[in-house]
């Protein structure tokens, strides 16, 4: 998975160009080691065609046709379309509205999926309506438009795309207030997640829009600021991002958690640490730390508890061995999804909600 699509190509581009344009991003993927190859086992790989023509090609929205997956949705639930403008422009998304909601809705998750994925797809990947069926909560899936990114990407590394008030942190944060004030969720029941693009997007939510989000979930992604454009995404993504303190966070930046694996050659596992460690600044220098060694679905983890003096945790930092660029414990069905190691999407429940691990 690349975590942006280098051309961009928000204006439209001749033949001609189209050409160039495609010849330049293979040999500067090619370059950086972004083209496919053999992965770590469970590491599921959308093979890049040699053109790049998925890359640069038809501009159009990815949501809209899931009628096999809607099919599948329990008695009573919806998984709503709908979309969302304002004057930082706008995108399409779904709802999904487990049919457990008839008891009380306790809070809204909002899930950013990685480039080249859609909201089904990400759905299905991470299994995160099931959780929502279980804990009564509602799932937002924005979905990226391919005239804004023809990846598919969130434009994580864009500086427009890195402020509040400004291009997808707005759009985003607009789609999240739109669905928390219908339901009458406040802020300290709203959170927002992703892998990859969408998980580097929903830490840039995170310190832009504290007043919207409580909590973040970080999976495989990378921390706000750590590229102004295409070179230094390269760089960021090879583990090399620019110094932190060009883009401080606030001082309310959410609760955080991480995931990130040892074997992910795509966002280099340094980044994982930098948003736990960035989360942590914004926060609280002082806290306690508590470290946990264990193995959960045939792979053995690091979990790291950053907690404040009053016991309360502020950052967890999952490092799982072995893991490449996929969602840790998801369903097989979906893209950039590994089916073993502990259940990312359980544990980031746990975590907003501040539920026990009993209660899972």
């Amino acid at each position: 998975m690349k975590p942006f699509n280098v051309g961009a190509m928000r204006p439209a581009i001749d033949g001609a160009r189209l050409s160039a344009a495609n010849d330049l991003v293979h040999r500067t993927l090619a370059q950086h080691g972004l083209v496919p190859q053999s992965g770590p086992a469970g590491a599921q790989k959308i093979p890049v065609p040699p053109s790049l023509n998925g890359m640069l090609g038809k501009l159009t929205d990815p949501i809209g046709t899931a009628s096999a997956f809607d099919m599948a949705i329990p008695k009573g639930a919806q998984f709503k379309q709908d979309s969302f403008t304002c004057p930082a422009g706008g995108r399409a998304y779904r709802t999904y509205i487990p049919a457990s909601a008839s008891k009380g809705i306790t809070g809204v998750v909002m899930m950013l999926h990685g480039c080249t994925q859609t909201p089904e797809d990400f759905a299905t990947g991470t299994g995160m309506n099931l959780l929502a069926e279980k804990h009564r909560f509602l799932v937002v899936y924005p979905a990226q438009s391919r005239g804004n990114n023809a990846q598919s990407c969130w434009n994580w590394f864009s500086k427009g795309d890195q402020r509040r008030g400004k291009g997808e942190p707005a759009i985003l944060a607009g789609i999240a207030s739109k669905v928390t004030n219908a339901h009458g969720i406040g802020r300290d029941q709203t959170f927002v997640a992703g892998l990859s693009a969408g998980a580097a997007m929903a830490v840039i939510l995170g310190e832009t829009y504290d007043d919207v989000f409580a909590a973040v979930g970080a999976h495989s992604g990378l921390p706000r600021g750590a590229a102004k454009d295409v070179p230094s995404a390269f760089a960021a993504m090879a583990g090399n991002s620019l110094d932190p303190d060009t883009q401080p966070g606030t001082s309310g930046t959410p609760r955080t958690i991480v995931f990130h694996g040892t074997a992910d050659t795509t966002v280099h596992p340094s980044n994982g640490a930098a948003i736990a460690r960035r989360a942590m600044d914004s926060n609280a220098r002082q806290s306690i730390e508590t470290m946990t060694n264990g193995d959960s679905a045939g792979r053995r983890f690091t979990r790291i508890v950053f907690s404040d003096l009053q016991g309360k945790p502020i950052v967890e930092n999952w490092v799982i061995e072995g893991q490449g660029h996929a969602w840790s414990g998801g369903q097989a069905a979906g893209t950039y999804t590994d089916t073993q190691g502990p259940d990312a999407s359980a544990e980031m429940i746990r975590f907003f909600f501040d539920t026990t691990d009993k209660d899972l």
